[in-house]
């Protein structure tokens, strides 16, 4: 399914404007493909599409198109991952060991260097791969130096003339040793502090081979710390102009694969569906009476995205597709459901032992502490396929049990007998099972906090945390914040598609008999609000009324008037 939001708009200054800051933050992105790629194949874990909606019919694609796209998406990606990660940084290729590219690349570079240094060692040496090596070295220094260092580019210009080294070698009058000197003092002016130390080294190194290879080494380094400065500098003009350019870029995308939005439009009827039901369920009358039809519960957009995120936390990745909008961040978004998993659990055990404690012991801070830290050690590896909870847990019950006695006896209260100590251990071992009281108590209350956050919009001030989460308050603020971010970027790019599914697919067929009865009651000039979408949107060309009627959808209230 394609959806195209209306575009504001603009006028020709601002569109010409807009042109040139996207140009340029497309192509100050357009060389890091193949960091992307790596990226993203550390950060996103491939899953199977299953149960894959019904979509577009296929069309057949030329290797071009497929190409383009491939770029477009990576771009996108790349400048969103920079936005959003304020510690991406690119590293250097580590190649595995046993693989077999680094045998390749091995062999080349061995029989290269062989190569070099039997034509140093000829009588006379002959020095035409040398000379090729300090052409490479030049042009690399260059590309290091800002556009104020002329003095430095003056020095490499004049010391590495290549035309003046080829008649040096010609009449044999030329001193490699010198030329490494003064790359490798070059080099220490030009590099970044962290790497003195290998520059340094490098004054070490008699032989001239080892040299020139140790020399492009430590110069491969300097590139991946020009490329991160690089990075850091063009972060601040993108997160600017981000929010624009990947809207840009994902429509481009939807234009070449109408398809994309199927995933999501299957996410968001699931979330509007299972949001209908709870609110049909708490609408229906206790003792078998009528419901007023008049105050029958509508779905708020704006709640159904904030649950269809909050689904995302309980997301099965290895089972369903994740939606297209957020394939991006569904690294993040499986970090965050691990740690608010481990979070459910740790409160769950607080929960348990502080009310089969003393009253006492729960009000001190530093034994709260302590107990949490202990917890939360031992719940380090749940993210590892060998961790076993039940295990874990029985570990844990073992731990608390013992910290609980020792804080007994120091504060001089009864202590613990064995059949306390029996029933403590086995509600924690309980906590295991996802259908657990207590457990599920504390993950339903997670959900809600993390629900009225969203909810609150912009606003500075954390809602108030449930009862019960009290021992992991700091933590559970420490993941809503980065979710809550997460999600309202992803808003700020995405909404208008949203809410053009929303009001299409799932809105427009539950509003239908209420918009219409209320027009009769009024004048056919009647406005329809709807909040969020920011452009308009004619609902006569979804339920067209022989022309007599026309709708406008402004980003004012949801509620129909």
């Amino acid at each position: 399914m394609s959806e195209n939001p209306d575009k504001p708009n603009t006028n020709e200054a601002g569109e010409s404007k807009s042109s040139d800051s996207e140009q340029g933050l497309e192509d100050a992105v357009e060389g890091s493909d193949e960091a992307l790629q790596k990226n993203i194949k550390s950060g996103s874990p491939s899953t199977q599409r299953m149960q894959r909606p019904h979509s577009s019919p296929p069309r057949f694609v030329t290797v071009e198109e497929l190409l383009d796209t491939a770029k477009g998406v990576a771009n996108m990606a790349l400048a969103h991952e920079i936005v959003v990660n304020g510690d991406f940084r690119i590293k250097p290729v580590e190649l595995p060991e046993d693989s077999l590219e680094k045998r390749v690349k091995d062999i080349v570079h061995k029989a290269f260097w062989d190569c070099l240094s039997v034509q140093l060692s000829e009588d006379p040496p002959t020095y035409d791969h040398a000379i090729k090596l300090v052409g490479e070295i030049k042009e690399t220094l260059l590309s290091f130096l800002l556009p104020g260092h002329s003095r430095l580019r003056n020095q490499i210009m004049e010391v590495l003339d290549l035309d003046l080294i080829k008649q040096e070698a010609e009449n044999g009058a030329l001193d490699i040793s010198k030329l490494a000197e003064f790359i490798i003092g070059m080099m220490g002016t030009v590099c970044a502090p962290a790497r003195d130390e290998e520059v340094k080294k490098l004054k070490d190194i008699k032989e001239i081979v080892p040299l020139f290879r140790a020399i492009f080494s430590v110069l491969d380094l300097m590139k991946v710390d020009m490329a991160n400065f690089a990075v850091t500098s063009i972060r601040p003009h993108l997160m600017q102009q981000s929010v624009e350019y990947e809207r840009k870029k994902f429509q481009q995308l939807l234009e070449k694969q109408p398809n994309s939005l199927d995933f999501v439009t299957q996410w968001l009827e699931e979330a509007a569906d299972d949001l209908m039901n709870q609110k049909y369920k708490n609408a229906l009358p206790a003792e078998g009476g009528a419901a007023d039809s008049g105050d029958s519960p509508m779905p708020n957009p704006v709640a159904v995205q904030n649950y269809a995120y909050l689904k995302l936390l309980k997301w099965d990745h290895l089972q369903r597709p994740f939606p297209e909008t957020v394939l991006m961040d569904q690294a993040r978004f499986q970090e965050l459901q691990l740690q608010l998993e481990q979070l459910t659990i740790l409160g769950a055990v607080l929960l348990v032992t502080f009310s089969m404690a003393a009253p006492g012991i729960s009000s001190q801070a530093d034994f709260a502490e302590k107990l949490k830290t202990i917890v939360k050690i031992l719940l380090t590896d749940a993210h590892l396929p060998s961790f076993h909870l039940k295990d874990a847990l029985t570990t844990i019950g073992e731990k608390v049990c013992l910290e609980v006695s020792g804080c007994l006896a120091l504060c001089g209260l009864t202590p613990f007998t064995t059949e306390k100590e029996t029933v403590l251990k086995g509600q924690i071992q309980a906590v295991a099972s996802p259908d657990d009281p207590i457990r599920r108590i504390i993950d339903s209350r997670i959900l809600i906090f993390l629900e009225s956050y969203l909810a609150s919009g912009h606003q500075k001030a954390l809602p108030t945390v449930p009862g019960g989460l009290g021992p992991v308050q700091k933590e559970l603020e420490e993941v809503a914040v980065k979710f809550v971010r997460l999600v309202n970027y992803n808003k700020m790019v995405f909404s208008p598609y949203y809410d053009a599914i929303l009001i299409r697919n799932v809105c427009c067929v539950m509003w239908s008999e209420v918009i219409l009865l209320k027009l009769i009651l009024k004048d056919k000039s009647s406005v329809v609000s709807l909040e969020g979408n920011k452009s308009s949107l004619s609902l006569q060309d979804m339920y067209p009324l022989e022309g007599k009627l026309s709708f406008r959808i402004e980003p004012v209230l949801y509620n129909a008037v």
